[in-house]
Protein backbone atom coordinates (compact mmCIF):
# COMPACT_ATOMS: atom_id res chain seq x y z
CA UNK A 1 0.00 0.00 0.00
CA UNK A 2 2.94 2.68 0.62
CA UNK A 3 5.67 0.62 -0.28
CA UNK A 4 5.66 2.45 -3.60
CA UNK A 5 6.70 5.84 -1.80
CA UNK A 6 9.01 4.29 -0.12
CA UNK A 7 11.09 2.96 -3.30
CA UNK A 8 13.88 4.94 -2.54
CA UNK A 9 14.94 3.71 0.87
CA UNK A 10 16.37 0.66 -0.68
CA UNK A 11 19.86 2.00 0.55
CA UNK A 12 18.47 2.56 3.93
CA UNK A 13 15.89 0.07 4.44
CA UNK A 14 17.50 -1.83 7.33
CA UNK A 15 19.61 0.61 9.80
CA UNK A 16 23.25 -0.19 10.00
CA UNK A 17 23.57 -2.24 13.64
CA UNK A 18 23.96 0.49 16.39
CA UNK A 19 27.46 0.20 18.48
CA UNK A 20 28.46 -1.87 20.88
CA UNK A 21 26.53 -1.83 24.16
CA UNK A 22 29.07 0.23 26.08
CA UNK A 23 27.75 3.28 24.55
CA UNK A 24 25.68 5.53 25.82
CA UNK A 25 21.80 5.96 24.77
CA UNK A 26 22.80 9.45 23.90
CA UNK A 27 24.89 8.77 21.07
CA UNK A 28 22.68 5.68 19.75
CA UNK A 29 19.97 8.13 19.35
CA UNK A 30 22.48 10.94 17.33
CA UNK A 31 23.10 8.20 14.87
CA UNK A 32 19.82 7.04 14.75
CA UNK A 33 18.33 10.79 13.63
CA UNK A 34 21.38 10.88 11.20
CA UNK A 35 20.36 7.73 9.60
CA UNK A 36 17.23 8.79 9.58
CA UNK A 37 18.28 12.35 7.94
CA UNK A 38 20.17 10.50 5.29
CA UNK A 39 16.89 8.54 4.47
CA UNK A 40 14.20 11.34 4.30
CA UNK A 41 16.94 13.47 2.74
CA UNK A 42 16.30 10.94 -0.26
CA UNK A 43 12.85 11.46 -0.74
CA UNK A 44 13.19 14.51 -2.27
CA UNK A 45 12.74 12.81 -5.65
CA UNK A 46 9.94 9.68 -5.71
CA UNK A 47 9.52 9.36 -9.73
CA UNK A 48 9.84 5.60 -9.24
CA UNK A 49 7.47 5.74 -6.03
CA UNK A 50 4.89 7.72 -8.30
CA UNK A 51 5.48 5.79 -11.63
CA UNK A 52 4.97 2.23 -9.94
CA UNK A 53 1.67 3.62 -8.45
CA UNK A 54 0.46 4.97 -11.51
CA UNK A 55 1.30 0.67 -13.54
CA UNK A 56 -0.61 -0.11 -10.19
CA UNK A 57 -3.75 1.91 -10.79
CA UNK A 58 -3.83 1.14 -14.93
CA UNK A 59 -3.44 -2.88 -13.79
CA UNK A 60 -6.94 -2.50 -11.66
CA UNK A 61 -8.05 -0.37 -14.10
CA UNK A 62 -7.74 -2.81 -16.69
CA UNK A 63 -9.13 -5.96 -14.79
CA UNK A 64 -11.81 -3.89 -13.44
CA UNK A 65 -12.72 -2.95 -17.06
CA UNK A 66 -12.62 -6.89 -18.60
CA UNK A 67 -14.64 -8.02 -15.40
CA UNK A 68 -17.08 -5.34 -16.09
CA UNK A 69 -17.30 -6.93 -19.67
CA UNK A 70 -17.78 -10.67 -18.37
CA UNK A 71 -19.86 -9.72 -15.61
CA UNK A 72 -22.72 -8.16 -18.23
CA UNK A 73 -22.31 -11.38 -20.16
CA UNK A 74 -22.95 -13.87 -17.42
CA UNK A 75 -25.35 -12.04 -15.63
CA UNK A 76 -27.73 -14.61 -15.22
CA UNK A 77 -25.30 -17.66 -14.54
CA UNK A 78 -24.03 -19.28 -11.72
CA UNK A 79 -20.37 -17.12 -12.41
CA UNK A 80 -22.15 -13.95 -11.97
CA UNK A 81 -21.27 -13.87 -7.84
CA UNK A 82 -17.91 -15.08 -8.68
CA UNK A 83 -17.52 -12.07 -11.12
CA UNK A 84 -19.01 -9.92 -8.83
CA UNK A 85 -16.69 -11.00 -5.68
CA UNK A 86 -13.71 -10.12 -7.99
CA UNK A 87 -14.80 -6.84 -9.39
CA UNK A 88 -15.31 -6.01 -5.38
CA UNK A 89 -11.70 -7.14 -4.99
CA UNK A 90 -10.27 -5.47 -7.49
CA UNK A 91 -11.79 -2.24 -6.72
CA UNK A 92 -10.63 -2.38 -3.20
CA UNK A 93 -7.50 -2.90 -4.31
CA UNK A 94 -7.18 -0.01 -6.11
CA UNK A 95 -8.64 1.59 -3.58
CA UNK A 96 -5.59 0.30 -1.12
CA UNK A 97 -3.40 1.47 -4.00
CA UNK A 98 -4.33 5.09 -4.31
CA UNK A 99 -5.48 6.27 -1.11
CA UNK A 100 -2.52 5.36 1.31
CA UNK A 101 -0.86 5.96 -1.31
CA UNK A 102 -1.79 9.71 -2.34
CA UNK A 103 -1.53 9.92 1.90
CA UNK A 104 2.66 9.37 1.85
CA UNK A 105 3.20 11.19 -1.68
CA UNK A 106 1.98 13.99 0.32
CA UNK A 107 4.31 13.28 3.10
CA UNK A 108 7.03 13.38 0.69
CA UNK A 109 5.87 17.20 -0.29
CA UNK A 110 5.66 18.31 2.60
CA UNK A 111 9.10 17.25 3.89
CA UNK A 112 11.08 18.71 0.62
CA UNK A 113 9.22 22.02 1.56
CA UNK A 114 10.17 21.75 5.54
CA UNK A 115 12.84 23.96 7.08
CA UNK A 116 16.53 21.51 7.37
CA UNK A 117 16.59 22.62 10.70
CA UNK A 118 13.66 20.44 12.00
CA UNK A 119 13.23 18.35 9.18
CA UNK A 120 14.36 15.11 11.44
CA UNK A 121 11.83 15.72 13.99
CA UNK A 122 8.73 16.70 11.59
CA UNK A 123 9.66 14.08 9.22
CA UNK A 124 9.34 11.39 12.52
CA UNK A 125 6.09 12.90 13.55
CA UNK A 126 5.86 12.82 17.49
CA UNK A 127 5.44 9.12 18.06
CA UNK A 128 3.21 9.31 21.54
CA UNK A 129 0.84 11.79 19.67
CA UNK A 130 0.55 11.08 15.25
CA UNK A 131 -1.72 13.51 13.65
CA UNK A 132 -4.52 13.10 12.24
CA UNK A 133 -3.06 11.98 9.10
CA UNK A 134 -0.90 9.30 10.70
CA UNK A 135 -4.55 7.91 12.17
CA UNK A 136 -5.81 7.90 9.29
CA UNK A 137 -3.21 6.38 7.26
CA UNK A 138 -2.83 3.53 9.96
CA UNK A 139 -6.52 2.55 9.95
CA UNK A 140 -6.62 2.98 5.62
CA UNK A 141 -3.20 -0.12 6.05
CA UNK A 142 -5.53 -2.52 8.37
CA UNK A 143 -8.83 -1.73 6.45
CA UNK A 144 -7.01 -2.54 2.83
CA UNK A 145 -5.06 -5.61 4.25
CA UNK A 146 -8.10 -6.65 5.65
CA UNK A 147 -10.63 -6.46 2.91
CA UNK A 148 -8.57 -8.75 0.12
CA UNK A 149 -8.28 -11.35 2.37
CA UNK A 150 -11.52 -11.72 3.56
CA UNK A 151 -12.88 -11.05 -0.09
CA UNK A 152 -10.16 -14.13 -0.97
CA UNK A 153 -11.80 -15.95 1.62
CA UNK A 154 -15.38 -15.53 0.71
CA UNK A 155 -14.56 -16.20 -2.89
CA UNK A 156 -12.98 -19.41 -2.03
CA UNK A 157 -16.11 -20.66 0.28
CA UNK A 158 -18.56 -19.32 -2.56
CA UNK A 159 -16.66 -21.71 -5.31
CA UNK A 160 -16.27 -24.59 -2.51
CA UNK A 161 -20.13 -24.61 -2.21
CA UNK A 162 -20.87 -24.07 -5.43
CA UNK A 163 -18.51 -27.09 -6.89
CA UNK A 164 -19.36 -29.38 -3.98
CA UNK A 165 -22.89 -28.44 -3.27
CA UNK A 166 -24.38 -27.01 -7.09
CA UNK A 167 -27.97 -27.40 -5.87
CA UNK A 168 -27.57 -26.01 -2.37
CA UNK A 169 -25.59 -23.16 -3.89
CA UNK A 170 -27.95 -22.39 -6.62
CA UNK A 171 -30.61 -22.07 -3.47
CA UNK A 172 -28.75 -20.10 -1.48
CA UNK A 173 -26.27 -17.92 -2.93
CA UNK A 174 -27.92 -14.33 -5.03
CA UNK A 175 -26.74 -11.77 -6.14
CA UNK A 176 -28.82 -9.51 -3.06
CA UNK A 177 -27.15 -12.06 -0.60
CA UNK A 178 -23.58 -11.15 -2.07
CA UNK A 179 -23.82 -7.73 -2.12
CA UNK A 180 -25.10 -8.24 1.64
CA UNK A 181 -21.81 -10.35 2.51
CA UNK A 182 -19.72 -7.62 0.25
CA UNK A 183 -21.04 -4.91 3.10
CA UNK A 184 -20.55 -7.06 6.31
CA UNK A 185 -16.88 -8.24 4.86
CA UNK A 186 -16.23 -4.00 4.76
CA UNK A 187 -17.86 -3.57 8.04
CA UNK A 188 -16.24 -6.40 9.81
CA UNK A 189 -12.46 -4.63 8.46
CA UNK A 190 -13.84 -1.22 9.19
CA UNK A 191 -14.63 -1.81 12.75
CA UNK A 192 -10.92 -3.71 13.22
CA UNK A 193 -9.38 -0.66 11.98
CA UNK A 194 -11.53 1.26 13.84
CA UNK A 195 -10.18 -0.15 17.23
CA UNK A 196 -7.36 2.30 18.31
CA UNK A 197 -10.28 4.96 17.90
CA UNK A 198 -11.79 2.58 21.10
CA UNK A 199 -8.43 2.94 22.82
CA UNK A 200 -7.52 -0.38 21.83
CA UNK A 201 -4.11 -0.36 20.04
CA UNK A 202 -2.43 2.70 18.56
CA UNK A 203 -1.07 3.92 15.40
CA UNK A 204 1.70 4.93 15.11
CA UNK A 205 4.66 6.34 12.39
CA UNK A 206 7.22 3.85 11.14
CA UNK A 207 10.50 3.46 10.11
CA UNK A 208 11.99 5.37 7.46
CA UNK A 209 8.89 7.31 8.97
CA UNK A 210 7.02 7.37 6.02
CA UNK A 211 4.04 5.05 6.59
CA UNK A 212 1.89 4.37 9.98
CA UNK A 213 0.92 1.13 11.18
CA UNK A 214 0.16 -0.41 14.76
CA UNK A 215 2.91 0.30 17.59
CA UNK A 216 4.48 -3.19 17.22
CA UNK A 217 8.47 -1.98 17.37
CA UNK A 218 8.66 1.01 19.99
CA UNK A 219 6.71 1.37 22.81
CA UNK A 220 4.52 -1.52 23.07
CA UNK A 221 1.65 -2.30 25.38
CA UNK A 222 -0.62 -4.91 25.79
CA UNK A 223 -3.57 -3.30 24.10
CA UNK A 224 -1.16 -3.21 20.85
CA UNK A 225 -0.63 -6.22 21.67
CA UNK A 226 -4.30 -7.56 21.65
CA UNK A 227 -4.76 -5.33 18.26
CA UNK A 228 -1.75 -7.08 16.08
CA UNK A 229 -2.79 -10.29 17.05
CA UNK A 230 -6.64 -9.41 16.22
CA UNK A 231 -5.37 -7.97 12.68
CA UNK A 232 -2.56 -11.13 11.88
CA UNK A 233 -5.00 -13.32 13.73
CA UNK A 234 -7.99 -12.53 11.33
CA UNK A 235 -5.79 -12.17 8.10
CA UNK A 236 -4.12 -15.43 8.77
CA UNK A 237 -7.27 -17.31 9.03
CA UNK A 238 -8.94 -15.89 6.47
CA UNK A 239 -5.33 -17.22 4.22
CA UNK A 240 -6.07 -20.75 5.84
CA UNK A 241 -9.71 -21.29 5.49
CA UNK A 242 -9.54 -20.05 1.51
CA UNK A 243 -6.46 -22.75 1.75
CA UNK A 244 -8.80 -25.20 2.75
CA UNK A 245 -11.75 -24.31 0.33
CA UNK A 246 -9.38 -24.31 -2.57
CA UNK A 247 -8.15 -27.73 -1.88
CA UNK A 248 -11.76 -29.34 -1.73
CA UNK A 249 -12.60 -27.33 -4.82
CA UNK A 250 -9.32 -28.47 -6.56
CA UNK A 251 -9.79 -32.53 -5.59
CA UNK A 252 -13.48 -32.09 -6.30
CA UNK A 253 -13.24 -31.73 -9.93
CA UNK A 254 -10.19 -33.30 -10.28
CA UNK A 255 -12.27 -36.55 -8.77
CA UNK A 256 -15.45 -34.89 -11.26
CA UNK A 257 -12.98 -35.14 -14.21
CA UNK A 258 -11.51 -38.71 -13.83
CA UNK A 259 -15.60 -40.13 -13.14
CA UNK A 260 -16.59 -38.49 -16.30
CA UNK A 261 -17.62 -41.08 -18.90
CA UNK A 262 -19.76 -39.51 -21.46
CA UNK A 263 -19.47 -35.76 -22.68
CA UNK A 264 -22.05 -33.54 -22.92
CA UNK A 265 -21.50 -29.79 -23.84
CA UNK A 266 -23.38 -28.26 -20.96
CA UNK A 267 -21.61 -29.71 -18.15
CA UNK A 268 -18.17 -29.82 -20.06
CA UNK A 269 -18.84 -26.06 -20.48
CA UNK A 270 -19.53 -25.54 -16.44
CA UNK A 271 -16.83 -27.71 -15.53
CA UNK A 272 -14.60 -25.60 -17.63
CA UNK A 273 -15.76 -22.04 -15.72
CA UNK A 274 -15.26 -23.74 -12.66
CA UNK A 275 -12.13 -25.19 -13.38
CA UNK A 276 -11.21 -21.29 -14.28
CA UNK A 277 -12.36 -19.77 -11.34
CA UNK A 278 -10.44 -22.19 -9.18
CA UNK A 279 -7.30 -22.34 -10.86
CA UNK A 280 -7.58 -18.09 -10.86
CA UNK A 281 -8.88 -18.05 -6.86
CA UNK A 282 -5.53 -20.78 -6.58
CA UNK A 283 -3.37 -18.06 -8.14
CA UNK A 284 -4.68 -15.60 -5.77
CA UNK A 285 -4.36 -17.40 -2.61
CA UNK A 286 -0.73 -17.97 -3.24
CA UNK A 287 -0.24 -14.30 -4.87
CA UNK A 288 -1.83 -13.37 -0.93
CA UNK A 289 0.21 -15.48 1.18
CA UNK A 290 3.50 -14.76 -0.26
CA UNK A 291 2.83 -11.23 -0.01
CA UNK A 292 1.15 -10.68 3.15
CA UNK A 293 2.72 -13.57 5.51
CA UNK A 294 5.69 -11.39 6.01
CA UNK A 295 4.21 -8.24 6.95
CA UNK A 296 1.54 -11.03 9.77
CA UNK A 297 4.16 -12.39 11.11
CA UNK A 298 6.78 -9.64 11.57
CA UNK A 299 3.93 -7.53 13.12
CA UNK A 300 3.51 -10.30 15.51
CA UNK A 301 7.15 -11.39 16.34
CA UNK A 302 7.63 -7.58 16.94
CA UNK A 303 5.25 -6.85 19.02
CA UNK A 304 5.28 -10.16 20.99
CA UNK A 305 9.51 -8.80 21.58
CA UNK A 306 8.55 -5.40 22.00
CA UNK A 307 5.77 -5.78 24.49
CA UNK A 308 7.92 -8.10 26.69
CA UNK A 309 11.31 -5.73 26.53
CA UNK A 310 13.37 -8.58 24.46
CA UNK A 311 13.62 -6.28 20.97
CA UNK A 312 16.02 -4.10 22.44
CA UNK A 313 19.45 -5.22 20.34
CA UNK A 314 17.25 -6.82 17.44
CA UNK A 315 15.12 -3.17 17.36
CA UNK A 316 17.07 -2.57 13.85
CA UNK A 317 16.51 -5.66 12.53
CA UNK A 318 12.75 -5.70 12.93
CA UNK A 319 12.57 -2.02 12.17
CA UNK A 320 13.81 -3.76 7.93
CA UNK A 321 11.97 -6.62 8.43
CA UNK A 322 8.50 -4.37 8.87
CA UNK A 323 9.65 -2.29 5.66
CA UNK A 324 10.50 -5.44 3.69
CA UNK A 325 6.83 -6.62 4.90
CA UNK A 326 5.22 -3.71 3.85
CA UNK A 327 7.01 -3.49 0.51
CA UNK A 328 5.68 -6.92 -0.19
CA UNK A 329 2.29 -6.76 1.10
CA UNK A 330 2.33 -3.39 -1.76
CA UNK A 331 3.10 -6.39 -4.63
CA UNK A 332 0.21 -7.72 -3.53
CA UNK A 333 -2.26 -5.21 -4.89
CA UNK A 334 -0.72 -4.76 -8.16
CA UNK A 335 -0.23 -8.63 -8.34
CA UNK A 336 -3.66 -9.79 -7.86
CA UNK A 337 -5.02 -7.76 -11.30
CA UNK A 338 -2.82 -9.32 -13.13
CA UNK A 339 -3.96 -13.21 -11.85
CA UNK A 340 -6.88 -12.47 -12.88
CA UNK A 341 -5.86 -10.98 -16.01
CA UNK A 342 -3.59 -13.96 -17.30
CA UNK A 343 -5.50 -17.10 -15.71
CA UNK A 344 -8.37 -16.74 -17.67
CA UNK A 345 -9.89 -19.15 -19.76
CA UNK A 346 -9.26 -17.76 -23.45
CA UNK A 347 -5.28 -16.47 -22.21
CA UNK A 348 -4.96 -19.84 -21.04
CA UNK A 349 -6.16 -21.66 -24.41
CA UNK A 350 -4.02 -19.35 -26.34
CA UNK A 351 -1.18 -20.39 -23.93
CA UNK A 352 -2.82 -23.85 -24.74
CA UNK A 353 -2.56 -23.51 -28.00
CA UNK A 354 0.71 -21.97 -28.69
CA UNK A 355 2.56 -24.83 -26.39
CA UNK A 356 1.02 -27.58 -28.44
CA UNK A 357 1.74 -25.79 -31.72
CA UNK A 358 5.41 -25.98 -30.65
CA UNK A 359 5.37 -29.63 -29.32
CA UNK A 360 3.76 -30.28 -32.68
CA UNK A 361 6.36 -28.85 -34.64
CA UNK A 362 9.24 -29.83 -32.63
CA UNK A 363 8.01 -33.46 -33.03
CA UNK A 364 7.17 -33.19 -36.90
CA UNK A 365 11.09 -31.59 -36.89
CA UNK A 366 12.10 -34.57 -34.78
CA UNK A 367 10.20 -37.35 -36.82
CA UNK A 368 11.70 -35.27 -40.47
CA UNK A 369 15.23 -35.82 -39.32
CA UNK A 370 14.96 -39.47 -38.36
CA UNK A 371 13.67 -40.14 -41.80
CA UNK A 372 16.27 -38.21 -43.22
CA UNK A 373 18.61 -40.23 -41.56
CA UNK A 374 17.03 -43.48 -42.36
CA UNK A 375 17.01 -42.41 -45.56
CA UNK A 376 20.36 -41.71 -45.57
CA UNK A 377 21.69 -45.28 -43.87
CA UNK A 378 19.28 -47.00 -46.58
CA UNK A 379 20.60 -45.10 -49.78
CA UNK A 380 24.16 -45.89 -48.16
CA UNK A 381 23.71 -49.50 -48.18
CA UNK A 382 22.22 -49.48 -51.46
CA UNK A 383 25.25 -48.13 -52.50
CA UNK A 384 27.59 -50.57 -50.76
CA UNK A 385 25.22 -53.24 -52.54
CA UNK A 386 26.17 -51.91 -55.65
CA UNK A 387 29.39 -51.65 -55.40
Amino acid sequence: MVMLAMQHYNSSCVIAPFPLSNQTPTVQETEVEAVSSNATGSANNPTAAGLSMTLGILFNVVALIILAKAYSRYRRRSKATFLLLASSLIATDLAGHVIPGALVLRRYSVHTQGSTDDSVSTFRGDPENPDASCLFLGGCMVFFGLCPLFLGCAMAAERCLGVTKPLLHARLVTTARTKMALALIWLLALCVALLPYFSLGAYTYQYPWTWCFIRVVEGTRDTDLVFVMVFSGLALSSLASAFVCNTISGFTLVRARLKKKKPCSQRSSAGSQDTEMVVQLVGIMVTSCICWSPLLVFALMSATKSYSGMLDSDRDTFRGLMVTGVRMATCNQILDPWVYILLRRAVLRKIYRITKRRASFKGSTFRSARWDISSFQTSEKSSVNNI
